[in-house]
């Protein structure tokens, strides 16, 4: 017999018994779909990284950080402790350096914004224009903030709306449900950033007994208050240049954050507090303002991925701690490889669940076409030829069940994503279920090749029947 004569009679046995191939489908079906979903999430927090590093600069961007400096949200457990500081001559020697291109400070400070009964505790960023541009952050309007200006500019985040709350009830948008009303775009508003003096204001205000304040707990804040008087707050009018495009609910990796000029925000600075301590800046031993100013940490930009790790080593030589993007991904990628090979793995259990009934369908089958089985040997047709048949209804039932399970797994991905708000309840930036093509392709093969192997040894049966004993056994 010929392939096609082969496979005619392979779909005709499948179609005869319709009820038990719709069963053994369904079991292949819900493996597919269960392995596909399940690897698909390991994939969306993948994707998920891939756009956090692409966003923060590729793999050639470096953060270098020294001595602390600013508050910043972002820590290494690689960290070491350091005693160099990253001010303009770190920067600028860090700039020298063979194969960088661009070296660059950042500076970031907890701050305080208010606006009629509303106030929100939000995580400032600044940096120079150039490497404001260079992050590539999609506005929903607006520009990004300019250099040269007397007053702060902010590029607020998208998620921003939701750190606001009312002051006295302390009631934010994750309470109620409700954002501020606040039009971030065209209403001016009041920047705090002596959050220390603002917070003993405000326990001074409330006689002890009121809510924490802002970056202190309330003890801190009484040895605080009994040891120096309180100092007036000012308040820096602020208005918006533009806003991270995407709803409150869609998060990405600009979400939490507020950016300004890092020229600005110097100066304002040291206006506001010359002759002080700047918050988070260090000081002399004798307690006095440390006469550089210090930023956060400094990115360094590389000409090409192959100097990476070159750069980076002697930026340690030089005394100060390093973060690769690169590195980081690679850490990365060996926790989402035992992620996907967990979630896959639970998966897979599904598919051998199946693969016993396909071996189960094939041996019933066996047992119920014996005589056929024999009358067509009896008629010259080969060991080979009857292998192939029942591979091929075993085969013919895994691509069913692999690309009915696919189909599933794409409404089930859709499923997900729509109820997480494509990752934004999750924290991730885009969807949390992601089946990229070979994905699809790699099922539907793994499910051929599971029904395949489930009906070799029934098709091995099949062969070894003895014609005869099988025509006087029916």
């Amino acid at each position: 017999m010929n392939w096609k004569d082969l496979l005619r009679m392979s779909l005709s046995n499948l179609k005869r018994r319709r009820l038990r191939t719709f069963l053994t489908v369904l079991g292949v079906l819900i493996g597919t779909a269960s392995i596909v979903v399940m690897i698909s999430l390991g994939l969306g927090l993948q994707q998920s990284l891939y756009r956090e590093v692409e966003q923060s600069g590729g793999l050639t961007m470096i953060r270098v950080s020294g001595a602390d400096a600013g508050s910043s949200m972002m820590y290494s457990e690689a960290s070491e402790e350091v005693e160099k500081y990253i001010d303009d001559e770190a920067v600028e020697s860090l700039a020298d350096l063979e194969h960088v291109e661009r070296a660059a400070p950042v500076y970031e400070m907890t701050v305080v914004l208010l606006k009629g009964g509303y106030e929100g505790q939000v995580q400032l960023q600044a940096m120079p224009p150039d490497s404001l541009k260079a992050m590539n952050i999609p506005l929903a309007g607006g520009t990004l903030p300019a250099s040269g200006k007397k007053q702060i500019e902010l590029l607020y985040g998208n998620g921003i709306p939701t750190m606001f709350y009312k002051r006295g009830s302390g009631e934010g948008y994750y309470e109620t449900g409700m954002l501020p009303e606040i039009d971030f775009m065209k209403d001016s508003l009041f920047l705090i950033l002596d959050t220390e003096a603002y917070s003993q204001q405000q326990e001074e205000n409330s006689g002890g007994s009121g809510q924490e304040g802002v970056g202190e707990n309330v003890e801190q804040e009484e040895n605080s208050i009994a040891q120096s008087p309180v100092r007036s707050v000012q308040k820096h009018v602020v208005r918006a240049s533009g806003m991270v495009e995407g709803s409150p609910d869609e998060y990405n990796s600009y979400y939490y954050y507020v950016y300004c000029d890092l020229d600005t925000l110097k100066q304002t600075l040291k206006k506001e507090f010359s002759g002080r301590v700047i918050p988070g800046q260090p000081t002399t031993k004798s307690g006095k303002p440390y006469p550089k100013f210090c930023y956060s940490y400094a990115q360094v930009k590389v000409e090409d991925i192959e100097y990476v790790d070159e750069v980076a080593n002697v930026i340690r030589n030089m005394g100060y701690n390093v973060e690769t993007n690169a590195e980081y991904l690679d850490s990365m990628k060996g926790q989402f490889a035992i992620v996907q090979a967990v979630l896959g793995g639970i998966g897979a259990v599904s598919l051998l669940v199946a693969a016993i009934g396909i071996a189960n369908t094939m041996m019933m089958s066996i047992y119920e076409r014996t005589k056929e089985i024999g009358i067509i040997k009896v008629l010259g047709c080969s060991l080979k030829n009857i292998r192939q048949m029942f591979l091929m209804e075993a085969a013919a039932i895994g691509l069913i069940g692999g690309v009915a399970g696919n189909a599933l797994s794409l409404l089930l991905s859709a499923a997900i994503n729509f109820l997480t708000g494509h990752g934004a309840a999750m924290g991730f930036d885009g969807n949390i279920s992601y089946i990229p093509g070979w994905l699809m392709l790699a099922s539907m093969g793994f499910a051929m090749l599971v029904g395949v192997a489930a009906g070799y040894f029934p098709a091995l049966r099949a062969m070894r029947l003895s014609p005869l004993a099988a025509i006087r056994g029916e």
